[in-house]
């Protein structure tokens, strides 16, 4: 029976519970606590391969894309069986990837917020209050399904110090100036514990390409600014290539602050965001055969590389 349950939606506490289960399944699999939130939910990595490409893969950033932690953890939980069984992934070597990689993978950097978007926090607690209120000040975006940030109302991929100023220019035009469902950018870059723990992570770790999963469109986006990392673009192709998303622009009104646009800007090297699936946040659950198999291929090249 598989350790990843891809049938329900996910929470704070059964994603905490599916990367300690493959750790315990499989030990040369590794997990560290990254920090815990303004709310004391856990976030956490998982970690496998020995190889020297370092790559980081992130999901979950926006509460109801939820749907992107999933995938994550069922590609650790398949590449983990298939390095134990000396079999393959995606059609390659579980042991190539495992010796030519180190994938550190961070599922779920927003459990406050999608465990609000699940259900997983109910109507009678404080912390639901105080969703309710902050939602109340927008009333256009339908709560909770609408909720993308964390519970203290802050955009977590509107945190990064990449043209931070632009963004809350971008977004504080179009009204998102108080903490509230999404796009309220915060007071300063960081200023989250989610998003500076990451962001700390990423230093530490110092990896050759990050990938950034949200939802939806089906599209990879691999620029920031004016910036040219060298192949990157033809990175971008090859997952274009095995995915069948489209290798797109970022638009505009989303072209700052995010994570994958900070690396870029710190390291000039490839990041790239992934926006799966088809639809209206969050996805059904139902769409996640046909997402996880799309992006299959982008985690497996990703970790591998194009040499």
């Amino acid at each position: 029976m598989p350790i990843v349950d891809t049938t329900v939606p996910i929470t704070a506490t059964s994603c905490e519970s599916m990367i300690l289960q493959i750790v315990r399944t499989y030990p040369f699999c590794r997990t560290e606590l990254l920090t815990t939130t303004a709310f004391q939910r856990t976030i956490r990595t998982l970690v496998i391969g020995e190889g020297p490409r370092k790559v980081i893969y992130t999901a979950a950033h926006h509460a109801n894309e939820w749907i992107t932690a999933l995938i994550l953890l069922r590609f650790a939980e398949e590449l983990a069986q298939a390095i134990a069984t000396d079999g393959e992934i995606f059609g390659q070597s579980a042991s190539r990837i495992s010796q030519t990689a180190t994938i550190y993978m961070v599922p779920m950097v927003d459990p406050d917020g999608v465990d609000l978007v699940t259900g997983a926090i109910e109507e009678n607690t404080g912390q639901y209050r105080l969703a309710r209120l902050l939602a109340d000040n927008y009333p256009q975006i339908p709560f909770p399904e609408g909720w993308k940030a964390n519970l203290l109302g802050v955009d977590l991929n509107l945190q990064y110090p990449a043209k931070w100023l632009q963004a809350r220019e971008i977004k504080f035009s179009a009204g998102f100036t108080r903490p509230g469902p999404r796009d309220y950018v915060g007071r300063a870059p960081l200023d989250q514990r989610e998003t500076r723990a990451l962001a700390g992570y990423t230093e530490a770790i110092d990896p050759a390409m990050v990938l950034a999963f949200h939802s939806q469109g089906k599209e990879i986006y691999w620029q920031f600014a004016d910036i040219f990392v060298p192949g990157a673009r033809e990175l971008g192709e090859e997952f274009a290539r095995v995915s069948g998303y489209a290798l797109a622009d970022t638009p505009y009104n989303s072209s700052f602050a995010g994570y994958k646009d900070w690396f870029i800007n710190r390291w000039r090297r490839p990041g790239y965001t992934i926006e799966v699936g088809e639809g209206e946040n969050p996805l059904p659950i139902s769409q996640f055969p046909e997402i996880y198999a799309d992006n299959l291929g982008i985690m497996v090249v990703g970790a591998l590389g194009l040499s």
